[in-house]
């Protein structure tokens, strides 16, 4: 028979392997919360700590992943419109071309290109007039990218636009040889200016991240690159979100042969202008996988932010988003009074929720039609996404399928586990505490015991 254990106890209620490695680990009972629950007998195995409200860091994806294939459904997809505001004759678009943002979250370079290739297959080949890049779907404040943990140029910290390219990233490309070190942008840009100070060594490749800087219009590369790394790309969050855009407009639509006359400028289609056709998104079936299965910050935004226009009208706030996930919440009975929110990724240090909600949502999903897309969005344990290095020479391998998420002093995961004897098990860990980066272990004992462990855990045995 199952066993439901109390919060706030000591160690010596949960599975001995994980009360030691949080021992070991120096992470006291108060600062962690876990829930196993068994779903084909409906009954919880263990629970610890579960009503805690603690950051959830990007296991809070779970939650807007969740709410927006349920309120969308799975096959929805959001719409890049491009539009004329002029006429086209003989290839010649004498006026304006505009490409209006529908909060595509996964707008990738290649996705790009085909859309200015579609274009170019409507018979477009010059525009005489300006490139329109129409972002006024989503309505947001200015964000300083370096404002979360002064790291403006790392991807994860790309802010959301309506009409967002390649995750707002351009590519810093390096290689060469004993002699000489090349770096160039892909795009090229005009600002920053690229300043290549980078030499040549022997060491091994440990990186060159820390040596790239942005001050003044001008990124510097300075230090030596281990020959031994070869040929990288680099994706730097480097521009605002439309001058990312531009960048790439002008770099694909000249590859694709195609010819502008104007400038590229920000602004809003006139109401003069006349659709030339609609660009979809995949669909969120598949927007969800690429979401959880990668942890991809920008795209959890976008849906948060794309359920708040669904719900209230665009344009797209944070305050609409926040407003229609605890909407949807409350209608199906999942309110939860300690759930804080600010943008939906966890990239946030003011997120939070307990772990009893986080299971209570994953059962709930499990009743769900929808629930074998969830469930697939999250990656298999050693296979794939974030988790393909996890528990790699373990039985466990293959045999869950967990979202972790981590910031300094928060480690947690949560998802879905199968039992030796074919059943599933919900599964949460949340850990926040100074030492939680030293928490992994006792994480990696609990899921070897959720896939292990058949029902009649007894604690201390």
């Amino acid at each position: 028979m199952g066993l439901l254990f109390g919060f706030g106890g000591a160690h010596a209620d949960l599975p001995p392997a994980v009360a030691q490695a949080l021992k070991q680990a120096g992470i006291p009972d108060s600062h962690v919360a876990v829930v196993v629950h068994d779903l084909d007998t409906a009954r919880p195995l263990l629970e610890h700590g579960v009503e805690r409200s603690l950051n959830p860091a990007s296991v809070m994806k779970l939650v807007t992943s969740l709410v927006a294939l349920d309120s969308f459904g799975p096959a929805h997809t959001f719409k890049t419109r491009v539009l004329l505001d002029g006429t086209l004759k003989d290839g010649i678009v004498d006026g304006r071309l505009i490409l209006q943002g529908g909060g595509d979250p996964a707008l990738t370079m290649e996705r790009f290109w085909l859309l200015l290739r579609e274009i170019r297959a409507r018979g477009v080949y010059e525009i005489r007039g300006d490139v329109v890049l129409d972002g006024s779907y989503y309505q947001l404040d200015p964000v300083d990218p370096g404002a979360f943990d002064d790291a403006p140029l790392r991807p994860y910290n790309a802010q959301p636009a309506a009409l967002l390219v390649n995750f707002n990233t351009v590519a810093l490309r390096l290689g060469g040889d004993a002699t000489a070190i090349n770096a160039s942008l892909d795009p090229p840009l005009v600002a920053p200016m690229l300043d290549n100070r980078l030499t040549a060594n022997l060491g091994p490749c440990n990186g060159v991240r820390e040596r790239i800087a942005l001050a003044n219009d001008t990124l510097t590369l300075s230090g030596g690159y281990p020959i031994a790394c070869g040929d990288q790309s680099i994706a730097l969050n480097l521009l605002p979100p439309e001058a990312t855009a531009a960048a790439w407009f002008r770099r694909l639509w000249s590859e694709l042969g195609g010819r502008l006359a104007g400038d590229v400028v920000y602004g809003s289609a006139s109401e003069s202008a006349k659709p030339l056709f609609e660009f979809a998104s995949p669909p969120v079936a598949q927007l969800v996988r690429d979401t959880n299965k990668f942890s991809n910050n920008v795209m959890a935004k976008m849906l948060f932010l794309n359920l708040g226009a669904a719900r209230f009208g665009a344009p797209a706030t944070w305050d609409k988003g926040e407003h229609a996930l605890r909407e949807w919440l409350a209608a199906r009975d999942l309110e939860c009074g300690k759930l804080v929110l600010e943008n939906g990724s966890g990239l946030s240090r003011v997120e939070r929720i307990s772990a009893f909600a986080l299971a209570r949502l994953l059962r709930w999903a499990t009743r769900q039609p929808l629930w074998h897309e969830f469930a697939a969005s999250l990656p298999a344990v050693g296979l794939e996404g974030t988790q393909r290095n996890r528990l790699n020479a373990s039985a466990a391998r293959g045999q869950a399928w967990l979202k972790s998420g981590s910031l300094k002093g928060v480690r947690n995961l949560a998802g879905y586990a199968r039992t030796p004897n074919g059943g599933r098990r919900v599964i949460v860990f949340l850990i926040n505490h100074s030492n939680a980066e030293a928490g992994g272990r006792a994480q990696d004992a609990l899921v070897e015991w959720a896939t292990e462990t058949l029902d009649g855990y007894t604690p201390g045995f």
